[in-house]
């Protein structure tokens, strides 16, 4: 087997432009990989067209010959949509989303789609169509969800960079799982596609990485206005450019390691607080108080997100609930049994407090630091962790709550529209956990900056030990 690029994808770029070694061979690597893996990390794979690609490839652009995996939830061109879902394991993409279009634009060479939860609904990587995809870190372990698969290959040395989406943690929660830098960039600075669930308005695009100028990288070739997203951003310049030029000296920060509305486990609560009052130390960054209070998101929250799938299912609905999994299958009866007018007042009500608590904490501070999820990865085929510390959640708080602690830190900055930033903070029980740093609407430079601070004084493992697997 080929041995697979185990840095960052930016040194493998590197590489290319220096003929260390040709796309070719960057791809054939690539490809091996994912034949011998056992994650079950992708669920297509293009290998003709991706070898082609990698012969024509210019590597004078910048992506230029650069293997990538991307979501199953993005439409590719000729490539499977299934959203994991079983009534729709037939449908094939007629075009690429906007920023499949970028992606192949800047150079790279797209090998393979990498696997996500059904629909994206939930925050591991186990579905009727796929499946079961594991976390490099511990073969037991889920990687995360919905991004799960994106997150297995880059951390599992199989892809040195691949796609993901984030509505509620789904870039952020498996990045942490898996010791990868996940950024949720601002609402609308990557375009979707028109095909796209704009409603409820939290769905963002990015990729999971190893490293904080990967993350830059990506941004600088797939952000920037698209008509056919009318909620796109203006082009803001280059993030690879403004990487390292913040000065952080004075920020003020705030952290508050549950945000107030999550059970964390007390091992990862003290190992991230003693990574961030690092950071703080090290940056000249300055800690002051912080009163938050975020609304806690209701069961009428999802619905709205069950609704969206309700729309893609059409007509195969009813009759296909049977093929749902449970999460799937659970959410979209109830929200046909109940959904109203009062769903959607529930709904505009929680948006404009969350709303209202973010800009009221952006008031006090310039950055908030929190977990980006409350333990380390539980089990990869579920169900959802319940239980922290001995504490049965589902008596003390009720099943709902319960499970909703599984994204209650990550929730918050989709809500409100925030970029939010997933970065490795150490090993707990030997898996990987992390920092989530939030800021203002449209300043993923600075957290970027605020992440390479933390990458330099606290390097990180760029691919799980013992990969490729």
């Amino acid at each position: 087997m080929t041995q697979p690029w185990l840095d960052d994808a930016t040194s493998l770029l590197e590489a290319l432009r220096a003929g260390t070694l040709s796309a070719r061979e960057a791809t054939e690597s690539v490809l091996d990989a994912l034949r011998s893996s056992a994650l079950n990390a992708v669920s297509y794979v293009d290998e003709e067209r991706a070898l082609a690609a990698a012969d024509a490839a210019d590597l004078t652009l910048p992506l230029g010959g650069l293997p990538l995996g991307v979501k199953e939830l993005e439409p590719v061109a000729g490539w499977p949509l299934t959203e994991a879902s079983v009534p729709l394991a037939d449908e094939i993409a007629d075009e690429d989303a906007p920023m499949i279009e970028r992606l192949r634009a800047a150079g790279s060479v797209l090998v393979a789609q990498t696997t996500s939860s059904e629909f994206g609904n939930v925050n591991y990587t186990s579905t009727k169509l796929h499946g079961t995809t594991t976390n490099p870190w511990d073969p037991t372990a889920t990687p995360g969800g919905s991004s799960g698969g994106t997150a297995a290959a880059v951390a599992g040395g199989l892809l040195p960079l691949a796609t993901g989406s984030d509505g509620g943690g789904s870039i952020r929660i498996p990045a942490g799982f898996s010791g990868l830098v996940g950024l949720k960039p601002t609402f609308g600075r990557i375009p979707k596609t028109t095909e796209s669930a704009f409603e409820p308005l939290t769905a963002v695009l990015g990729c999971l990485a190893r490293s904080i100028r990967d993350s830059a990288l990506f941004l600088d070739a797939t952000a920037g206005p698209d008509e056919r997203d009318p909620f796109s951003l203006p082009a803001e310049g280059s993030f690879v450019d403004r990487l390292g030029t913040h000065s952080l000296e004075g920020l003020r920060v705030g952290i508050d390691i549950d945000l107030g509305v999550a059970v964390v486990a007390e091992d990862v609560e003290a190992t991230l607080t003693e990574t961030a009052e690092r950071l703080i130390a090290a940056t000249g960054m300055t800690r002051v108080p912080l009163e938050l209070s975020f609304p806690e998101g209701g069961f009428e929250w999802s619905m709205v997100g069950a609704a969206v799938v309700l729309t893609d299912l059409g007509d195969r609905y009813p009759a296909c609930a049977d093929e749902l999994g449970f999460e799937m299958a659970f959410g979209a009866k109830a929200t046909v049994d109940h959904f109203s007018l009062a769903t959607f007042s529930a709904v505009e009500r929680f948006r404009r407090a969350a709303t209202r608590a973010m800009a009221l904490a952006f008031d006090q501070v310039d950055l908030i630091i929190c977990a980006t999820n409350p333990d380390v990865a539980f089990e990869a085929a579920g169900p959802m962790r319940t239980v922290i510390d001995g504490r049965d959640l589902v008596k003390e708080l009720g099943f709902g709550k319960a499970l909703g602690n599984n994204g209650a830190l990550t929730i918050p900055a989709n809500t409100t529209g925030n970029p939010s930033l997933a970065v490795p903070a150490g090993l707990v029980r030997g898996l990987p956990v992390s920092l989530q740093i939030m800021g203002r609407h449209h300043t993923e430079s600075l957290l970027l900056d605020v992440g390479l601070a933390l990458e330099r004084l606290q390097p990180w493992p760029l691919v799980a030990p013992g990969s490729p697997h």
